[in-house]
């Protein structure tokens, strides 16, 4: 069944919940919002979306070394407590975020925080290929989009796919965990070293 940007954005504005998540919700109660609405909070997303405008000052620090220690990493999670900071669930998943940037090397925690020149670059360079593989002229729009799109999704730790799933984006887990924890989970910031390369 399709779904219409209408109606998402009306799910949207009732739960609070990402696009993606009221899409799929969408999709599950066959276009039915109430039934969407439901679906929701079953999965614990619409009031987890609603906590994400709480401060989240609290947090971990997970690491992972990789190959006999030629890559490192280190990503700061923060939540709202102290309580939640030291659960076991919460540090497993700060150690599973150093982990997935270790085996996927994102440039970017979200989207947003690609710049335009970068992403100027891409657009360009999507459209030369697709010019070199005898592409109509009048697809280039549409074909280049995509293929940023692409390209960001996947430079953005948030929007990669989940190492262990690929089905998942990374944001997909967090929210699990958020709605598992009750509390605002945010990913604050990442470093990754490889022996070797430069800074």
């Amino acid at each position: 069944m399709a779904i219409s940007a209408k109606d998402v954005a009306e799910l949207r504005a009732k739960t609070g919940a990402g696009m993606m998540d009221c899409k799929k919700a969408l999709q599950e109660a066959d276009g039915n919002i109430d039934a969407a609405v439901k679906w929701l909070r079953e999965k614990g997303i619409a009031s987890a979306a609603k906590r994400e405008a709480r401060s989240a000052s609290e947090g971990f620090v997970g690491s992972y070394v990789h190959l006999g220690g030629k890559i490192g990493v280190m990503v700061e999670l923060n939540c709202e407590t102290d309580f939640v900071a030291r659960n076991e669930e919460f540090q497993a998943l700060a150690r599973e975020l150093a982990m997935q940037v270790a085996f996927s090397n994102p440039a970017y925690l979200k989207v947003e925080d690609i710049p335009a020149d970068v992403l100027d670059r891409e657009r360009e360079i999507a459209a030369n290929l697709a010019r070199n593989e005898g592409r109509p002229e009048a697809a280039l729009p549409k074909i280049v989009e995509g293929r940023v799109r692409k390209f960001s999704e996947e430079s953005a730790l948030l929007t990669q796919a989940y190492m262990r799933d690929n089905k998942r984006q990374v944001q997909d887990l967090i929210q699990e965990v958020r709605a598992k924890l009750g509390e605002n989970i945010q990913v604050r910031r990442f470093v990754r070293f490889k022996v070797g390369e430069e800074a």
